[in-house]
């Protein structure tokens, strides 16, 4: 019996990182091009410290176009947990070294919030309205503004301005909120018993929330009380969700990025959903028309800078093997005579195994 040799061509693939899930559906994160600096460490008079620090903060277009930043910045000169806001303006997101504002925000005694405790703004518009949630350094509280420029605390029927917390002692802050699928969803840290974990909870209109529930926990990227900080969550595909969640700052800055169809499981002391991992801190992510950013710290923590994002959706085929079209686009470089056959066998015989072509 004569048997014909059968010669496939090679298939290389190229993996971005070993660390990728095992999964059919899920995205990457990947930086497009440099980074450009839009802030840096401001003046802040009196409250100047050689010590002080931008970190976590917010970014948002206001009702003019304009780009607004506030910052938290910590070590300031003052008494108390020596945080307050500072802000930034920009024409443009591409634009460099936007316009500081100056001091934005400071705590409030008159509603009960710990002394210079500001931490993590982040903002969002609904109904005609931008709505900042921010951490008081124990509560997640919210302030209002009718341009995205000018905010007022929201203050309840009890003169209270908090939304929710998790508790005495355990630092409930970095708020993030993310409409999907009808409803908003409120992710944020804290540390209770020293361990630090990922929250969220739900609404319907920003103010009324829902009890809390873990949605990510443990696992490589550590439990100490920071391994879940300044948690942003994006929905770049349809059902698809990308968890950004960061364990240090600095040039050593470490990050951690999971995906998930599922935006309340991100995984709760193992790694399901882990793509890789970033050297930046304090990520957001905006969109722009169909282009996003990704907004994060200076490596040496004296500003704020940003670059394009893209998301790689690695369940769509780069090339169908079986549409004409897709072959025709392809280029014989090689001495095969003969690359694709139009041959509609289904069981070649070699020795005493059969080998199937998977229709």
């Amino acid at each position: 019996m004569k048997f014909t040799k059968i010669i496939l061509p090679t298939l290389i693939v190229f993996f971005l990182t070993s660390d990728f899930i095992n999964a059919a559906n899920f995205v990457v994160p990947i930086i497009d091009g440099g980074f450009w600096q839009v802030a840096g460490n401001p003046d802040l008079g009196e409250y100047n410290s050689p010590k002080q620090q931008p970190v976590d903060f917010g970014i948002w277009q206001a009702q003019d176009g304009t780009w607004q930043l506030w910052s938290c910045i910590r070590f300031i000169n003052a008494q108390g947990h020596t945080r307050l806001f500072h802000g930034w303006e920009g024409k443009s997101i591409t634009d460099t070294d936007w316009q500081p504002l100056g001091i934005t925000m400071t705590s409030s005694a008159e509603h009960h919030e710990p002394l210079h405790g500001l931490q993590a703004p982040h903002v969002v518009k609904y109904q005609d309205k931008y709505w900042m949630a921010y951490g008081d350094w124990d509560y997640i509280s919210m302030a209002t503004s009718p341009d995205g420029k000018n905010f007022t605390r929201y203050r309840w029927h009890n003169n209270s301005q908090y939304l929710f917390t998790e508790g005495p002692l355990v630092n409930t802050r970095d708020a993030m909120m993310l409409n999907t699928k009808g409803q908003w969803l409120n992710y944020y840290t804290a540390f209770p018993g020293g361990k630090g974990y990922l929250y969220c909870r739900t609404s319907n209109d920003l103010l009324n929330w829902s009890d809390s529930f873990i949605v990510a926990y443990g696992g490589k990227a550590g439990n100490n009380p920071y391994s879940c900080e300044c948690p942003h969550v994006v929905e770049p595909f349809p059902g698809l969700y990308v968890l950004f969640r960061t364990q240090f700052y600095g040039p050593g800055a470490q990050t951690s990025v999971y995906c998930s169809e599922n935006p309340f499981n991100f995984g709760i002391d193992n790694d399901q959903y882990y793509i890789t991992k970033m050297n930046l801190c304090a990520p957001e992510i905006v969109k722009e028309g169909s282009q996003y950013y990704m907004v994060a710290l200076n490596p040496n923590l004296d500003g704020v800078r940003v670059a394009r994002l893209d998301f790689k959706n690695f369940n769509t085929p780069v090339f169908d093997i079986t549409n004409p079209a897709h072959r025709d686009q392809w280029q014989k470089t090689g001495d095969l005579a003969h690359t694709f056959i139009n041959s509609v066998r289904t069981a070649f015989k070699r020795s005493d195994r059969i080998f199937h072509r998977h229709r």
